[in-house]
């Protein structure tokens, strides 16, 4: 049985949006909460109930008070940071929306993870929910993001079934994250790829991340206590990618395939600068954006298939194309 009342938590966000506006098309109350002003105002418009809320620090007994299912979504996402911010916003944040849910006798918690827990300088394909996991973590939001899963798989009980989704590299035409840092990136007019560009990717269209969350809560009561990789599930080399990008953005950039060794070395002696300095600005290059896109990732989607009966619908040149004809990702 689906729930009427649904908690979007990072409803401002790239998914948020695409995801809440789903649930209003079928027909659900939605309360929403994020830290977009404007993005909320719109959320008002198309018939959601918008609440603004520090998840790591309000009282969250009014935000969950009326909801059936939770989806926590709001994370603190990026490759450099404050750690305690990302203890926050990631640990705290997600430990209090479980309490509070519970307190008020909420049946459902559908939490967004994320596979940046897998990250290590090493290609790996096929990776199932149960394959090893790096002894140490890439990066705060990594450490912090698993850290979170696991407080909401031990969290499941009888009358209160959590699920945990890992979706990857998600497109949305309200992203923040993945299209404008690669745009950004080219805003000198080149661009470095990690591994010769080589590196296959598999980029996910928000819209098939809304539709493995609903199928997430559907399935609630079979999949509780568990998690599941989600991706576009169509690799696609890197070089590939970036391509299809600019030429739809009719850019001119010239990419220039490194050394996935080199770029590695590179991000660590900024990272290494970074700390030194006592900087609080990212580094151009990361050990993380290093890894990610030089190393090769791609994810067996088979548990998600039969647990949630779900499967992606979109492929990754699909997302690209709706993300950037439903809004322009401005670079100057």
């Amino acid at each position: 049985m689906v729930a009427n009342v649904a908690l979007v938590t990072g409803a401002t966000g790239g998914l948020g949006q695409v995801l809440t506006s789903v649930l209003l098309a079928q027909g659900r109350s939605v309360i929403a909460t994020g830290r977009n002003k404007e993005a909320g105002a719109l959320l008002v418009r198309k018939g959601a109930r918008f609440i603004r809320a520090d998840l790591a620090e309000d009282d969250l007994s009014g935000l969950v008070a009326e909801a059936d299912t939770v989806f926590h979504l709001a994370a603190l996402s990026s490759p450099w940071g404050n750690y305690n911010d990302f203890v926050a916003a990631n640990i705290t944040a997600t430990k209090r929306l479980l309490a509070a849910a519970r307190q008020a006798q909420c049946r459902r918690f559908i939490f967004t993870s994320s596979p940046s827990i897998y990250t290590c300088a090493k290609h790996q394909i096929g990776l199932t929910e149960d394959s090893a996991l790096p002894l140490n973590p890439v990066n705060a939001y990594a450490q912090t993001k698993l850290a979170a899963e696991q407080a909401v798989l031990a969290s499941a009980s009888p009358d209160f079934h959590t699920v945990a989704l890992r979706p990857r590299a998600i497109i949305s035409p309200y992203d923040s994250v993945l299209l404008p840092r690669l745009l950004q990136a080219a805003k000198s007019g080149f661009l470095p790829l990690p591994g010769w560009g080589n590196a296959l990717i598999e980029p996910t269209d928000a819209r098939d991340v809304a539709s493995a969350l609903l199928a997430a809560e559907a399935c609630a009561g079979e999949a509780s206590g568990r998690v599941f990789n989600i991706s576009g599930g169509h690799p696609v080399p890197l070089k590939s990618f970036v391509r299809y990008v600019f030429k739809k953005m009719n850019r001119k950039v010239r990419l220039m395939p490194v050394p996935s060794v080199f770029a590695l070395g590179v991000a660590s002696l900024m990272e290494r600068v970074a700390m030194l300095s006592d900087a609080e600005v990212e580094p151009k290059l990361t050990r993380y954006s290093a890894m990610v896109l030089g190393y090769s990732q791609t994810f067996d989607l088979s548990r998600a298939a039969r647990v949630l009966h779900w499967a992606p619908h979109y492929k990754a040149f699909d997302a690209i194309d709706w993300a950037l004809e439903e809004r322009f990702y401005a670079v100057d």
